[in-house]
């Protein structure tokens, strides 16, 4: 998850790793320094303190031309030792501001209704809509009882996007990369379930919900006989769907994504004509 977190008139990015948030360390500096050339402040502090290139990570991070790129990041704790490297008044308010950015991870680490009322206020941010969220939010909780369900029964590694692509293939007749495809999304950061219709989302509960209820009946064990529960789970909601749409009129699965428009590219004016 990247976010971009205002601190006084800029705002630092972070992205949530090993379940904590790292800062980008060029944000820090700019906003300590005001430099208009941050990185370039950056790259001479760590030739003069190389042990601080060792608290860091790299992690990608949103450019301004909306591409990720890999950045120098760091923890709570390590941020606070790079302020200690750089002379600067506003020291002590980004040290009040990062001791409550730490607080506030704790808050959620221990009670995940915060981080899932974060995640409602994101996706409000994004402009989705009530309804919408609604039903992605159902399909994060049936995600994750799937899941779960799945790693205690024995399944393990790449066998969860196997019996994923299983159950989406029978609800939609689509496995995931081909939906994808479908919809436009063609950068691995642009999640699918995120660019889902509120009807694509219902139906990839349902077939998610069915599969996990069936293991649990028939006590499904290892791969092959969850794959085969996964087979079915996805023929349920895959039924579902077509009485659904045979009633309705409408079509269930849809290249509709939640992308921002394109850019408009400037162009020239056309010559005068002779």
């Amino acid at each position: 998850m990247n976010e971009i977190t205002p601190f006084e008139n800029k705002g630092i990015r972070k992205v949530w790793h090993n379940e904590q948030w790292y800062f980008s360390v060029v944000d820090v500096i700019e906003v300590l320094t005001d430099s208009a050339k941050p990185s370039t402040y950056w790259g001479m502090l760590k030739k003069r303190e190389p042990q601080l290139f060792t608290i860091c990570e790299k992690l990608k991070m949103k450019g301004l031309d909306g591409k990720m790129y890999p950045s120098d990041c760091a923890n709570v704790e390590s941020v606070f030792r790079i302020i200690m490297s750089v002379p600067s008044p506003k020291a002590e308010p980004l040290k009040l501001w990062l001791a409550e950015q730490g607080k506030r991870t704790l808050d959620e680490t221990e009670t995940p209704e915060l981080l899932t009322q974060r995640q409602i206020e994101l996706y409000r941010l994004k402009g989705r809509s009530d309804e919408w969220i609604k039903e992605r939010m159902k399909t994060i909780t049936t995600r994750n009882e799937l899941t779960d369900e799945w790693k205690n029964r024995g399944v393990k590694g790449n066998e969860y996007s196997i019996l994923t692509a299983i159950i989406a293939k029978g609800t939609f007749g689509l496995n995931p990369s081909e939906h994808k495809k479908l919809k436009g999304l063609e950068k691995p950061s642009q999640d699918l379930r995120d660019n889902m219709t509120d009807l694509e989302l219902i139906f990839t509960a349902l077939g998610e919900a069915t599969t996990r209820h069936l293991a649990i009946k028939e006590d499904a064990k290892g791969f092959i006989e969850n794959k085969d529960k996964a087979v079915k789970g996805g023929k349920a909601a895959g039924a579902a769907l077509d009485t659904f749409e045979a009633q309705t009129g409408l079509k269930v699965v849809s290249s509709e994504n939640f992308l921002p428009p394109p850019k408009k590219t400037d162009t020239l004016p056309d010559a005068p004509k002779e």
